[in-house]
C-alpha cells in the first residue's frame, strides 16, 4: 500500500510564494514521474508540473518562470515552489506518482488527498 501525503496549501495574497510538498509512504520500490495537478472550482484538473525520476522538468505554459518543481528520490518527495501567484492560480493542488511496488514489483498510479491554495487580489 502507497500513500502520498500532501502539505503547504494556504491562503496568500498576489505577488506571494508557497511551497508544496508531497511524501509517498508505503510499499516502493522505485518512482517514476512525479507530477503536479490542479483543478479550480468548476474546472477540469490540469496538469502543472511533472519531474522524471532522472529530473527533468516539464510545465504548463501558465506556470513557467514562476513555478519550480523538485524531488528528493531518497526521501520519496516531490516539491513546488510557487512565486509571483495569481488569483488565477487558485485551486486545489494534487501530487502524482508512478510507484513500482516492492513486492509485486507492479506500477500503478497514486493520488495524493489535495491540497486547498486560494491567492486573494
Amino acid at each position: 500500500q502507497v500513500q502520498l501525503v500532501e502539505s503547504g496549501g494556504g491562503l496568500v495574497q498576489a505577488g506571494g510564494s508557497l511551497r508544496l510538498s508531497c511524501a509517498a509512504f508505503g510499499r516502493i520500490l522505485s518512482i517514476a514521474n512525479m507530477d503536479w495537478f490542479r483543478q479550480a472550482p468548476g474546472k477540469q484538473r490540469d496538469l502543472v508540473a511533472t519531474i522524471t525520476s532522472g529530473g527533468s522538468t516539464n510545465y504548463a505554459d501558465s506556470v513557467k518562470g514562476r513555478f519550480t518543481i523538485s524531488r528528493d528520490n531518497a526521501k520519496n518527495t516531490v516539491n513546488l515552489q510557487m512565486n509571483s501567484l495569481t488569483p488565477e492560480d487558485t485551486a486545489v493542488y494534487y501530487c502524482r506518482a508512478n510507484v513500482r511496488d516492492s513486492l509485486t514489483l507492479a506500477y500503478f498510479q497514486r493520488w495524493g488527498q489535495g491540497t486547498p491554495v486560494t491567492v486573494s487580489s
